[in-house]
């Protein structure tokens, strides 16, 4: 069952009045009584929906004319609990005293309250952003993982309590819980949403993303938050490429079978899809990335960390002593390989004329037990690279649960990203 709210139809609901606003919340407080005891995607916030009734309130007496309305008023919004939000702690998910943390509220969360949007709550992340798991259950199948980092995010709008919801990526945080959750994720190019206000991992590759239900509602969002943006993508079919190779076979069987499934069906809608030997040194692409992270994450954490070390997981210790044995040599190497890379894959697009990389976002359907929110391997090289990344949801895994298709393009080429992923959502449509 299908229980997503896309974000167009109900933005346009609430800004003409068809969907009277404390009407709304009024059914989105017993959706939550509903799903939010079994999914767990949010922090915990008492008086939730009285507040959001006083900041309703306040937005229909700031806007009574709906023609002056801003384009998201009061659309609920959930923010992965790194960013900083005016009025609301930032506790990313950890045991540390969170007055450590405090700090302005990042530019990304105030620019969707310009535009009316009203802040839902904190969603659950793993600690500090990486490995170590909240309790976020898959709504699909509570016995399952969500994926991470971005846990709650991804979950909050596959279980239709949110149409819209921010996190972030640093490996594969947007992308693999996208998948697993069976909703769109997007990650923008390297630097196109800021970071400020923000918890920091890995800043060399820290990128914001979104969560929704659908494709046209990121194309109808970014122009709010990226004043640079410009919805003139290319109209015409994009050509596709899957990079065969090492990094392809990191794939569960399931999660290759699936894929083949996926070209098939892309094939027959008339896509053009080529073969291209790719990323043979993956593994040392592999080792790059995840040295990069830790490198900077000892760096990030170390005053903390030396002072509060018993409060971290374990997972997230392991990564900073890893990050503290790493030279200043290895680290210029991760930052430093993230350009070289890049400028491969650019090469490689230009030599076989494709417009778009085609993978699995995970090695296969969400794993099962919330011990661990899977493998972010087939992310990977795409975060290195800083590529826009975008997952779509297509189909289902023999045991019912979602399976997706990850698309990467050019640097820079997000609107074309967004448009062809319009194409392909429309393609894969029988497959849901």
């Amino acid at each position: 069952m299908n229980d997503m709210q896309p974000l167009l139809p109900l933005a346009h609901a609430l800004r003409s009045g068809a969907q009277p606003l404390l009407a709304y919340l009024d059914e989105l407080e017993r959706r939550f009584a509903e799903r939010e005891p079994i999914v767990q995607a949010f922090v915990p916030e008492d008086g939730r929906f009285h507040r959001l009734r006083r900041e309703a309130q306040a937005l229909l007496q700031h806007y009574p004319d709906p023609e002056t309305r801003p384009p998201l008023f009061g659309v609920p919004v959930g923010v992965k609990d790194i960013f900083h939000v005016d009025s609301f702690v930032t506790r990313a998910g950890c045991k540390l005293p969170p007055d450590l943390f405090a700090g302005d509220e990042a530019p990304v969360v105030t620019r969707l309250k310009e535009k009316g949007a009203l802040i839902l709550g904190k969603t659950i992340t793993t600690e500090f952003a990486f490995f170590a798991p909240g309790p976020t259950r898959n709504p699909h199948n509570p016995t399952h993982t969500p994926g991470g980092s971005s846990s709650g995010s991804a979950a909050a709008v596959a279980a239709g309590l949110s149409p819209l919801t921010l996190g972030s990526q640093t490996i594969g945080s947007v992308n693999r819980p996208a998948a697993y959750c069976g909703v769109v994720g997007y990650k923008p190019t390297y630097g196109r949403l800021p970071t400020d206000g923000i918890l920091p991992l890995s800043p060399s590759v820290d990128t914001v993303g979104l969560f929704a239900a659908d494709v046209s509602s990121l194309i109808a969002l970014m122009p709010h938050l990226d004043a640079g943006w410009e919805n003139d993508a290319a109209a015409r079919p994009a050509v596709l490429g899957v990079p065969d190779g090492p990094y392809l076979a990191q794939a569960a069987p399931e999660g290759l079978a699936h894929f083949e499934t996926v070209l098939a069906r892309l094939q027959q809608a008339g896509f053009t899809i080529q073969r291209i030997p790719a990323m043979a040194d993956f593994m040392e692409i592999d080792a790059l990335h995840r040295d990069l992270v830790a490198a900077e994450a000892a760096q990030v954490h170390a005053g903390w960390y030396e002072q509060y070390a018993n409060l971290y997981h374990p997972k997230t210790a392991a990564l900073i002593q890893k990050g503290q044995t790493l030279s200043a040599e290895r680290l210029r190497q991760g930052m430093n390989g993230r350009s070289a890379f890049r400028s491969v894959l650019h090469t490689l697009m230009d030599a076989h004329e494709i417009d778009l990389w085609l993978s699995p976002p995970a090695p296969g359907a969400a794993p099962a037990g919330l011990a661990s929110t899977g493998d972010p391997v087939m992310n990977l090289p795409w975060t290195l690279a800083g590529l826009p990344t975008l997952t779509l949801p297509a189909g289902v895994s023999e045991a019912g649960l979602p399976m997706g298709l990850q698309l990467a393009a050019r640097w820079g080429q997000d609107a074309d990203l967004l448009a062809w992923g319009v194409q392909l959502e429309t393609a894969l449509e029988t497959l849901l």
